[in-house]
């Protein structure tokens, strides 16, 4: 049977697999992306569910942590289930559409020219989350590459806006 299979083409019946948690999953994304994507990684002290339930609040929560996002409406999207359709507008009025894909502990989203991508997972007492971010056009990886430094603070500036979220939640709910 493996040979038969290797014979058309396709992987070896017992082609090893291994399961990737989000973060992780998260993570091979942002090393295969090859164009110096924005992504950021911090352990909060905070429940799964506190952190999620922020994170996972699109419409409310993303114009707080995105300072240039005036609103983001949230839809559903073709086929239903996890998948979700988006409509991003900024500050200065651009509309962009989003094809997202959300569930616990994930959420990706796409655009024609961005790609956004959050996981979470719970860490001992706390909450290990990832946040990934680039740009989906032919030619940005040297823009990518040039703004390093920026981008790499971008993360942390954002890491920190859904940290102070988190706070600002778990006390109203107290």
């Amino acid at each position: 049977m493996e040979e038969d299979n290797e014979a058309q083409g396709r992987p070896p019946a017992r082609w090893p697999t291994v399961e990737l948690d989000p973060v992780r999953r998260l993570r091979v994304m942002a090393a295969a992306a090859g164009n110096r994507p924005m992504f950021a990684e911090r352990r909060y002290p905070a429940t799964f569910d506190e952190v999620w339930s922020v994170a996972s609040d699109l419409e409310h929560e993303l114009p707080q942590l995105l300072t240039g996002l005036r609103s983001f409406e949230v839809g559903p999207g073709p086929g239903g289930g996890h998948r979700l359709s988006g409509l991003a507008t900024s500050a200065v009025g651009h509309r962009e559409r989003f094809d997202i894909v959300l569930s616990p502990g994930w959420c990706l989203m796409q655009s024609k020219v961005l790609l956004g991508g959050m996981a979470a997972v719970p860490e001992g007492d706390g909450t290990r989350f990832a946040l990934l971010g680039s740009l989906r056009l032919p030619g940005s990886a040297p823009v990518q590459r040039f703004l390093g430094k920026l981008t790499d603070r971008r993360g942390d500036i954002l890491l920190d806006r859904l940290g102070e979220r988190i706070r600002l939640r778990a006390a109203a709910s107290r």
